[in-house]
């Protein structure tokens, strides 16, 4: 069995990657591999999604040297066209989440776009596949938990509650993160 790393010291994404890739969160298997986790610090650099997940899981394979897993989350505002995209943690970080939704104040369009792209990479030196999900939704005052990002802005379409209000149940069956590890876990299956 091989052993895939997926690149993150968050245990609340642990544990939603885990559930919805392996099937429930006890199991850390999805086909012949395994599933573990390391803490690293990787560059963050400046670009779009697909070229800031490529490059961070590029050093991330060099640092393992073997198979990993890197995830890229994305809160773009169709009003920004599409920003602040994959800069949203430092966003998050700098004005809050009362600050995410003021700064749609003054713009009807208060919609959004959540996306995960997952980059795997089986070593050092081999090309990175891109597996990415969206769902389509709208910011609001905050509601629910705040323990998880941006989760409690962000209102799904076709719902009520925001992310942060569902069951992990709920949210697993229709969530960004969900769609993009459904097509990895489809090519890891096929492997």
């Amino acid at each position: 069995m091989t052993t895939i790393t997926f690149v993150t010291g968050n245990a609340n994404k642990l544990r939603e990657v885990t559930q919805i890739l392996c099937g429930d969160s006890l199991s850390s298997t999805v086909g012949d591999f395994s599933i573990t986790n390391m803490k690293l610090d990787l560059d963050e650099i400046q670009g779009s999604v697909d070229e800031v997940t490529i490059h961070k899981t590029k050093q991330a394979a060099e640092i393992v040297k073997g198979p990993v897993l890197v995830e890229d989350t994305c809160l773009g505002y169709n009003a920004y066209n599409n920003l602040p995209g994959p800069y949203i943690k430092w966003f998050l970080k700098s004005v809050g989440l009362d600050g995410l939704v003021k700064m749609l104040d003054g713009f009807e369009d208060k919609s959004a776009n959540a996306i995960t792209t997952f980059g795997y990479c089986e070593g050092p030196g081999k090309d990175v596949l891109l597996f990415q999900g969206i769902t389509t939704g709208k910011i609001v005052p905050s509601r629910g938990p705040t323990d998880f990002g941006w989760d409690s802005v962000f209102c799904p379409d076709g719902f009520d509650t925001t992310y942060a209000e569902m069951r992990g149940e709920e949210k697993n069956k229709i969530s960004h993160r969900s769609k993009a590890l459904a097509k990895l876990k489809e090519y890891l299956e096929g492997i």
